[in-house]
């Protein structure tokens, strides 16, 4: 059995706040379905799940707030929550949701993927750029081809260039 810790964890408080307001929106929104007009309405179990999550949370918060602060938390916030990677994945995400659009799927994944691949392995980019070549053709092929999922156009004419294949193959048949 593990023991519990005497001192609170670095970003335990916040966590904890940021599920408090999660539940208490969740119980809004529960409340929004039906009211309490009956105990068999269509809002009393979701409402009565989240009043659980709000009752539960209050309570974690209130013992999480007994306990001490932890020593040197910037330090250990830097160490447990926000490592170099983590950080640095975050910049690379938040970059690829701003250039998606403005690229299109194919140049902003390939992107993120030649980028991050880099990074995680330590600056090998011939390897990162084969394997992104390579997982974008098979994300490609899987969800726009086979499953017919539209992806953001961007840059590259891809409806235009995939009518014009179509059209070589039915004048070719």
């Amino acid at each position: 059995m593990q023991e519990q810790p005497t001192t609170r964890r670095p970003g335990e408080v916040v966590f904890t706040l940021i599920l408090l307001i999660g539940s208490l929106f969740l119980l809004w929104q529960a409340y929004g379905i039906s009211g309490f007009s009956a105990l068999s309405s269509a809002g009393a179990f979701p409402m009565a799940m989240s009043a659980v999550m709000v009752v539960s949370l209050a309570i974690i918060l209130s013992n999480t707030l007994r306990k001490p602060a932890p020593a040197a938390v910037l330090e250990r916030l830097r160490a447990e929550i926000l490592p170099a990677t983590v950080v640095v994945f975050c910049g690379l995400i938040l970059v690829y949701s701003l250039i998606l659009d403005w690229l299109g799927f194919i140049p902003a994944s390939f992107l993120f993927l030649l980028a991050s691949i880099t990074f995680l392995q330590g600056g090998r980019f011939k390897r990162a750029f084969g394997l992104s070549v390579l997982s974008i053709i098979c994300v490609y092929v899987v969800f726009r081809l086979v499953f017919q999922v539209v992806l953001p156009e961007g840059l590259i004419p891809e409806r235009a260039i995939i009518a014009w294949v179509q059209s070589l193959f039915s004048a070719g048949i």
